[in-house]
C-alpha cells in the first residue's frame, strides 16, 4: 500500500453539509417516507395542470426533474466541462430528441431505457460518493474501484430485481401493445412467469458477490487498507435504505424515498463544486444564498412543470426524456474522480 497518498479531511464539503446533503439523507427519506404513507398527502388525489397525482406524487415526480435538469449547471454551465465534450453537449441532444418526435418505437423504447437507465445511475452515484470518501482518506483511485462499483449495482438494482417494486419499473413496457409489438409488450408477463427463480437468482448472486467483496477488503486491510467511514456509512445506510424500501416497500413510498436521497445527494454536490460559479452568474457574492435560491427555483420549475406536461405533447415531452437519458450519460463521465475534476 506504499501508493496510497496523503489523505485529506474524510469529508466533501465538511462535517456538517455532508451529514446534511449527502451521508443523512437515505435515513431522512425513510423516515419522512414512512411518516407521510399513511398521511392525506399520500392518499388524496389532486389535479394539478390537468394532471391527476397526490401531493407526494406531484412531489416526488418534480424532485426527479428537477435533479435531472441540474446536470446542465455542470455539462454547459462550465466552460471547462464543455469545451471537453462539445458533440456530446449539444448534437446528440438535438438527434435524438429529432428520432423521439419521428418514431413511436424510439419514443417507448426510449422511456424503457430511462428507466432501466436511471437505476444504473442511482447505483453508480452512490459508487461515485464512495469513490470521493476514499480519495479523501489517501487511498489510491483505482484501489477497490471495481468491487465498490459492482457492490452499488448489487444494493441498488438487486433489491428492484427481487423486490417488491420490479413490476413498478416493467410498467412502461406495455406501451409496445400501442404500435403493435407484441413480443415487447409481453415482456412484464413473462418475468413474472419466472419471478421465484429471478429473485433466488438474485439472492444467490447478490449475496455471493457480497462476500467476495467483504473478503477482497479484508485482504486490502492486512496489506495496510484502512477504511473511510464517511463511505462505510453510506455503503451501509444506502444498503439498507434500498433493501427496505425497494425489497419490501412496506410504506407504498418506494419512489419518494429513494428518489428524494438520490436527488438532495446530488444538488449538494452540484452547488458545492458549482456553487461559486453559480454566484457570480447572479452577481452575489455578498449573498450567495440567492444564487442558491436562484437555481433551486429553476431547477424546481423545470421539475413541477414536466409533472404537469400533457404527455400527449410529444415535441415536449421528448425533450423531457432527453434530458433524463443526457443527465444519466453526461454524469457518467463529468464526475470522474480519476479526471480530478471534482
Amino acid at each position: 500500500m506504499s501508493s496510497t497518498s496523503a489523505p485529506r479531511s474524510p469529508f466533501i464539503v465538511g462535517p456538517v453539509y455532508d451529514w446534511v446533503f449527502f451521508l443523512g439523507t437515505p435515513m431522512f427519506a425513510l423516515f419522512l417516507g414512512i411518516v407521510l404513507a399513511d398521511s392525506g398527502l399520500a392518499t388524496v388525489p389532486r389535479v394539478l395542470g390537468g394532471q391527476e397525482d397526490t401531493a407526494i406524487g406531484f412531489f416526488t415526480g418534480a424532485v426527479i426533474h428537477a435533479h435531472l435538469v441540474a446536470v446542465v449547471v455542470r455539462s454547459h454551465g462550465n466552460p471547462g466541462i464543455r469545451k471537453l465534450h462539445p458533440v456530446r453537449f449539444f448534437l446528440v441532444p438535438v438527434a435524438l430528441w429529432l428520432a423521439i418526435v419521428s418514431s413511436p418505437w424510439i419514443a417507448i423504447a426510449s422511456t424503457i431505457v430511462a428507466t432501466w437507465w436511471d437505476v444504473w445511475h442511482s447505483g453508480a452515484q452512490t459508487f461515485g460518493f464512495a469513490r470521493i470518501y476514499e480519495r479523501n482518506q489517501g487511498t489510491p483511485p483505482e484501489l477497490g474501484r471495481r468491487l465498490d462499483f459492482w457492490l452499488n449495482q448489487v444494493l441498488y438494482a438487486g433489491p428492484i430485481l427481487a423486490g417488491a417494486t420490479l413490476f413498478d419499473h416493467l410498467d412502461e413496457f406495455e406501451d409496445f401493445r400501442s404500435i403493435g409489438a407484441v413480443l415487447f409488450s409481453s415482456v412484464p408477463a413473462r418475468i413474472a412467469a419466472h419471478r421465484a427463480w429471478l429473485t433466488w437468482i438474485v439472492l444467490g448472486l447478490g449475496t455471493a458477490y457480497l462476500l467476495f467483496y467483504l473478503l477482497s477488503y479484508w485482504r486490502l486491510a492486512r496489506r495496510g487498507w484502512r477504511p473511510s467511514w464517511p463511505k462505510v456509512w453510506i455503503l451501509a445506510s444506502t444498503a439498507a435504505v434500498s433493501i427496505y424500501t425497494w425489497g419490501f416497500n412496506s410504506w407504498g413510498q418506494a419512489f419518494l424515498i429513494m428518489n428524494l436521497f438520490h436527488a438532495v445527494q446530488y444538488l449538494g454536490l452540484v452547488w458545492a463544486i458549482e456553487g461559486k460559479r453559480m454566484v457570480g452568474w447572479t452577481r452575489t457574492p455578498e449573498r450567495p444564498w440567492l444564487a442558491l435560491v436562484a437555481f433551486l427555483a429553476v431547477v424546481a420549475a423545470y421539475g413541477l412543470g414536466v409533472q404537469m406536461l400533457d404527455p400527449t405533447v410529444t415535441t415536449l415531452w421528448a425533450a423531457t426524456i432527453v434530458v433524463s437519458l443526457m443527465h444519466f450519460w453526461y454524469d457518467a463521465f463529468v464526475w470522474s474522480v480519476r479526471k480530478q475534476q471534482i
